[in-house]
């Protein structure tokens, strides 16, 4: 599936300008936040935050999403929420955004117990009826399918460590009771506001094993050389501790396979995240378990 050029900033300030005029509302002097999986612009003249799917095989879960925000808002979750009076999602030409109401900036950062304590509230949901089920290596085999600029061979090794992470997880004997799941459980998706943090990104959001949720920041201590005391933090306040659990390599391989294909779909059109690519991918490929990566920006 050709994306070469789809992902440029040129063509997503296109694609802003078109939603933007769909909603009525003015895409100058709009800030691009983020632009990894999705491309995240704060509107300079507006209240609200337009969030474009940075991948075509990957649009399908912006129906989900929407869903996802409109339940937690049901239940009372402390999460972005989707502006009112706009049908979402918008979808214009190749793109699928969703427009939320921006949330007030604030300078506190949220803390791994203030994880703790959200994901105790998502896994304490009762469960949605068209809630997905967990499938983590979904959107991994997408994006390679996506992947333009990455050579044949590596490409062969990916898909064939996929498949044999894919059947350790399905060996797997989970301790947690299943329940609605987050997904994507690092603090980079908690937002600081006046009243405290709140949820944000519900592309991975399902119905899994909590000690998925868990798994992120601990991948963070090794990975991306996070405090050891954040991850304590979080399975102290969370009460369970991930890295103990004898099926947590798998859930961490699943992580790093996650981690190193986040950005394949936009590598050509965004150049500057092929070098922090290719050292994950040798790392991973060399066994170097050790090895310290660095956060895309």
């Amino acid at each position: 599936m050709a994306t070469d050029g789809l992902f440029t900033r040129e063509n997503l300030a296109a694609a802003l300008a078109a939603v933007c005029s769909r909603i009525g509302v003015d895409p100058t002097g709009a800030r691009l936040l983020r632009f990894t999986n999705n491309a995240v612009y704060w509107l300079a003249d507006a209240p609200v935050v337009v969030r474009i799917v940075g991948s075509v095989a990957l649009r399908h879960r912006v129906h989900k999403v929407v869903r996802i925000a409109e339940w937690f808002a049901e239940n009372d979750v402390p999460a972005v929420r989707l502006t009112p009076g706009i049908e979402q999602p918008v979808c214009v030409g190749d793109y699928a955004a969703t427009v939320w109401d921006a949330v007030p900036e604030h300078d506190v950062r949220p803390r791994a117990t203030d994880l703790a304590r959200l994901l105790r509230v998502v896994h304490a949901l009762p469960e949605l009826p068209d809630l997905p089920e967990w499938d983590p290596l979904d959107d991994v085999r997408r994006r390679l399918g996506e992947a333009e600029g990455l050579d044949d061979g590596d490409l062969v090794f990916l898909r064939a460590r996929v498949d044999e992470a894919d059947d350790r997880l399905r060996a797997l004997s989970f301790p947690l009771p299943r329940g609605p799941v987050h997904g994507d459980a690092h603090l980079g998706n908690l937002i600081p506001t006046p009243a405290g943090p709140v949820l944000c990104d519900f592309d991975s959001s399902c119905l899994g094993p909590p000690e998925w949720d868990l798994t992120p920041l601990a991948v963070g201590v090794s990975r991306f050389g996070e405090p050891a005391a954040r991850y304590r933090e979080l399975a102290e306040g969370y009460g369970f501790d991930v890295t103990l659990w004898s099926g947590f390599s798998v859930l961490r391989e699943v992580r790093e396979l996650k981690l190193i294909t986040s950005v394949l779909p936009i590598m050509n059109s965004s150049p500057e995240v092929r070098p922090e690519l290719l050292r994950r991918l040798r790392d991973f490929r060399t066994g170097d378990r050790s090895a310290r990566w660095a956060r895309y920006r």
